[in-house]
């Protein structure tokens, strides 16, 4: 046969697998052949292959049927059971801020981080939890948002946090390797793979009519499939484990039949008005159509009930407009007037569709026959034409990955297909070191982790870029980021400094830095939880100890002594300290450019240090003794430092102790002059002599005054006086 012009599909059911070979012409479809068998045995249980060699069976019986007519058979077209899709919303979240703005690289990787989430979340409600046990078969952008602002677009954006919402969909592994395995064994290869609802709504329900919403009820044989469509797609799919086999029981307890038996039995109430059957014992009974309804009446309510509840929970609670209903299963009686009932909908709004529903499809007389229970075949074969969905076969660092091109696949595809964790391909930011600044708490992040190194078939690539069968991917996980390496001064920018001039000599002043209560170089590296204070001398005495000139100070500081006992200032003898010409102190504060001039102090005698406390260490009278002018003089006062007596050109030092003894004046008398003259007596003078005083005679006791003449005249030997 020529594959590019005709297809081969497969339905295989629960009850029955169907095998059709479609022909399309001129934009027309024709049935050129179609074969169903039944499985010989439960190989099936709610559209889920058991048995795998016993379906393969059935496969290869009508492949070998249909290859009589048509010549081989190497590829066919099947649908998975649209109850095995799963859906799940998930929200991705990127710290970003610092970071440079976000490209299209980037934004892929947020969304493929939220797919493989709702894959972590759908895993977790299955026993095993295995995210890569289901295949993504699509997924769409419900918002992206930037600090929790939903926006249009994230490329380029900055800020604080990026976020972005996806619905994916996606199909189990198990499901499809099992339709695999089995199409294998008959030696067909999948050309294509679809999902019955969607195979059934394409046929019946296309995209102009899907703004409206419409249930479809595909019964089979094990299950009852439902899929919803509004808003222009198909919203919910579903499925209850309740279809016609519930009816073929119902009968066939009621009446005692083989289960064959009660099947075919079925099939007539729906083109008979009375049946005739035989029970296990042998006895044949007619029953009529009513009869037979009523004795099933609970099982058909049990049917439609089971099926209404699960449209209304699809729906969001509220009933479609329509419901169809397809499948062999369909054709249950009163199923439809039941359904309208539980759904409050007028009867005509729930219908039975049979292939002559089908647009574009050319009815033979041999496939006119047929009803409902033809759809999804069809529905799957012109699905594989209109929309065909294979897989391709890639290797993902040496592991091989089949993925099914529903949609344009990437290198990202690949790697939530081989279960790697996206999230974790980039590297780690570096660790942050945290200290405090001037009692200021910093944050000093480490750098960020490098991105995955991506190679397809050898050569650099990105998530998002696509991918063909065969394709070898490599993924390395991107080098994690390093711990934040600063210096002092990078943190600090600047270091603060003041210039100054003192005495005529400028000075510049640089702020000292000071780590964990140790002065330190600003090229010291900074550790994490580090407490860092900057600190600038703010007066002008410590600006001289922060410049090494503090004996400066030694000069203005006040000048204090001690004498007996109380502490003194003299401020005469300290030093002066000038900012901008105008006397201050040291503990002023100073503004860069300031000009500062210091004068030392002097350090006095006895004497200076006398008459500034006006304390009077001595007296003197001037007189005239034998004709010569003598001064006499006696002490008042009297320093002493450790207990020796200080003269009065002594100096004394800043601080030091002294002892003031303070005398009485007493008046001068005349033998005072003897400790200031040398008194000669004459060879030829005997040992008597007179004291005068201004010419009067006196005594040794004599009290003197100022300006007094004194004389001593000696007697000689012959009695003159001299």
């Amino acid at each position: 046969m020529n594959n590019e012009e005709t297809i081969f599909a497969l339905d295989i059911g629960t009850r029955s697998v169907v095998g059709i070979i479609l022909q399309e012409k001129d934009g027309s479809y024709q049935i050129l052949d179609m074969i169903m068998k039944e499985h010989g045995e439960r190989a099936m249980l709610d559209g889920q292959i058991h048995d795998v060699l016993a379906v393969a069976k059935v496969i290869g019986e009508i492949k070998e049927e249909l290859e009589k007519k048509h010549g081989p058979l190497t590829r066919v077209s099947v649908a998975a059971a649209g109850r095995a899709l799963k859906t799940e919303r998930a929200i991705a979240t990127l710290h970003i801020a610092g970071k440079p703005m976000m490209t299209k690289e980037d934004i892929t990787h947020l969304e493929l981080t939220a797919v493989q989430d709702a894959q972590a979340k759908l895993a977790a409600r299955e026993t095993e939890g295995q995210s890569h046990h289901y295949y993504c078969v699509g997924y769409s952008v419900v918002n992206y948002k930037i600090d929790g602002e939903t926006i249009g677009s994230l490329i380029d954006q900055q800020g604080t946090e990026a976020s972005v919402e996806v619905i994916a969909t996606f199909l189990p592994k198990l499901v499809v390797e099992s339709l695999l395995a089995a199409l294998q064994r008959a030696q067909l290869e999948m050309e294509a793979l679809t999902l019955e609802p969607i195979a059934a709504i394409n046929v019946l329900i296309p995209p102009t009519m899907r703004r409206l919403n419409v249930a479809l009820v595909d019964i089979g044989a094990g299950t009852s499939d439902i899929a919803i469509t509004d808003l222009g797609t198909v919203t919910a799919y579903g499925m209850v484990p309740i279809a016609g086999d519930e009816i073929t029981e119902a009968i066939s307890d009621h009446y005692l039949l083989d289960f064959p038996l009660a099947e075919t039995a079925k099939r007539e109430l729906s083109t008979k008005d009375t049946v005739t059957i035989t029970d296990i014992l042998g006895f044949e009974t007619e029953v009529t159509r009513e009869e037979m309804i009523a004795a099933i009446s609970e099982a058909i309510d049990k049917l439609a009930h089971a099926i209404s509840q699960e449209i209304l929970s699809l729906n969001n609670g509220k009933p479609p407009k329509a419901v169809m209903l397809v499948g062999g299963g369909s054709l249950t009686p009163e199923l439809p007037r039941r359904l309208a009932e539980k759904l409050n909908l007028p009867e005509n709004r729930v219908a039975i569709r049979g292939i002559d529903a089908i647009q574009k499809l050319e009815l033979t007389p041999e496939i006119a026959q047929y009803g409902p229970e033809l759809v999804t075949p069809i529905g799957i074969a012109i699905a594989a034409k209109q929309n065909p969905v294979q897989y391709i076969s890639v290797f993902v660092n040496e592991q091989i990955i089949r993925l099914f091109d529903i949609k344009r696949l990437t290198v990202g595809d690949c790697l939530l297909a081989a279960g790697i964790p996206l999230n974790k391909l980039y590297g780690k930011p570096g660790l942050a070191l945290v200290v405090t600044l001037n009692r200021q708490t910093v944050t000093l992040p480490g750098t960020y982790g490098k991105p995955p190194t991506i190679l397809k078939n050898g050569l650099p690539s990105s998530l998002d870029e696509e991918i063909s069968d065969g394709d070898h991917i490599t993924v390395k996980k991107g080098a994690d980021g390093q711990q934040a390496t600063v210096q002092l001064k990078d943190l600090l920018d600047e270091i603060p400094s003041k210039k100054i001039t003192i005495n005529g000599k400028r000075y510049e002043i640089k702020a000292t830095i000071y780590q964990n209560g140790q002065p330190v170089a600003s090229e010291s590296l900074v550790h994490d939880r580090d407490v860092i204070v900057v600190k600038m001398p703010e007066t002008i005495e410590q600006a001289l100890k922060e410049l090494n000139l503090s004996h400066l100070l030694d000069g203005i500081n006040p000048f204090i002594v001690q004498i007996n006992d109380s502490f003194i200032e003299l401020k005469s003898f300290a030093g002066k300290l000038y900012r901008n010409g105008i006397e201050a102190k040291p503990d002023c504060p100073f503004t860069d450019g300031d000009r500062f001039e210091i004068s030392n102090g002097i350090k006095p005698t006895i004497q200076q240090l006398a008459e500034a406390k006006n304390v009077r260490l001595s007296y003197s009278i001037p007189i005239i003794f034998n004709g010569e002018h003598i001064t006499l003089s006696k002490n008042v006062a009297e320093f002493y430092k450790e207990g020796q007596l200080l003269k009065e050109d002594d100096v004394v030092e800043n601080g030091a102790t002294l002892e003031l003894i303070e005398k009485k004046a007493e008046p001068f008398i005349f033998q005072d002059i003897f400790s200031y003259v040398q008194i000669d007596i004459p060879p030829s003078a005997s040992a008597n002599f007179t004291l005068l005083k201004n010419g009067e005679p006196a005594t040794f006791y004599e009290p003197l005054a100022p300006g007094d003449e004194l004389q001593i005249v000696w007697q000689t030997t012959n009695m003159e006086m001299k």
